[in-house]
């Protein structure tokens, strides 16, 4: 399996790799930078470079447990020494919202014992979280919210990663803020993603250091999903 360094370091823009297979305009290295589709956060975008070619990665998936980089065009690209290279601007805005996202998840899980069932980042520069509550939350208390999540953010908590057995993970309380049978059963090894003082919840995503680098943010809408269920869609003002 080919090594995620994403995992080990979000910051991280580009690696020299190795192709290991290429079948038309999809390629698989033996490590990468490139960030699969997942957890509702998007794919990453950038270049492979051989030589003095440049070939674009236009998609990344993981595909049968490998992650698979979808080229714009791949002629003349060969089995080899390669560099790979993200879009760093799309990779950091994502990181940005899905810390932000924890934020909100962690803060709502605190306040109300509420959980979060899904959420999404999307390539136009807004992302949405869907939340459970365990009983109805009057509409004006969201206006109050937002100013409680940037007062979060600008206290700048760092954020840390940790990698325990699934076993160990399930007997830390509010370690799993969604259902934990949405993860399958073969993943024993749970990263986990720390909001200090705040927050953690498993997480294969890349993150910001801490959440200043968040910014400014907004609600865009508040809107009912199903009984005391709710969908906050934001969005970064930088």
């Amino acid at each position: 399996m080919e090594k995620e360094l994403f995992l080990e370091n979000s910051y991280q823009t580009s690696c020299e790799t190795f192709i290991e297979e290429i079948n038309e305009n999809k390629v698989v290295l033996n490590q990468t930078v490139f960030y699969p589709s997942g957890g509702g956060q998007p794919f990453d975008t950038g270049i492979l470079k051989q030589g003095n070619n440049e070939f674009k990665v236009i998609k990344v998936k993981r595909e049968q447990s490998k992650i698979i980089h979808y080229l714009e065009d791949a002629t003349n690209l060969s089995i080899g020494e390669v560099t790979a290279q993200i879009d760093w601007d799309r990779r950091y805005r994502f990181m940005r919202y899905h810390t932000l996202l924890h934020v909100i998840a962690g803060h709502l899980y605190n306040k109300f014992g509420a959980l979060a069932t899904s959420n999404e980042i999307y390539e136009d520069n807004r992302a949405r979280i869907d939340i459970k509550f365990e009983e109805e939350i009057p509409e004006d208390y969201f206006t109050v919210m937002e100013k409680e999540i940037q007062d979060i953010i600008e206290e700048n908590h760092l954020i840390s990663t940790r990698s325990l057995p699934r076993e160990e993970v399930e007997k830390i309380p509010g370690s799993i803020k969604t259902v934990i049978n949405l993860l399958p059963k073969s993943i024993q090894t749970i990263r986990l993603v720390e909001i200090s003082e705040l927050d953690e919840q498993a997480c294969g995503g890349t993150h910001v250091k801490s959440t200043n680098e968040i910014g400014s943010f907004s609600f865009t809408k508040v809107k009912n999903k199903g009984r005391n269920g709710k969908r906050i869609e934001v969005i970064l003002k930088d």
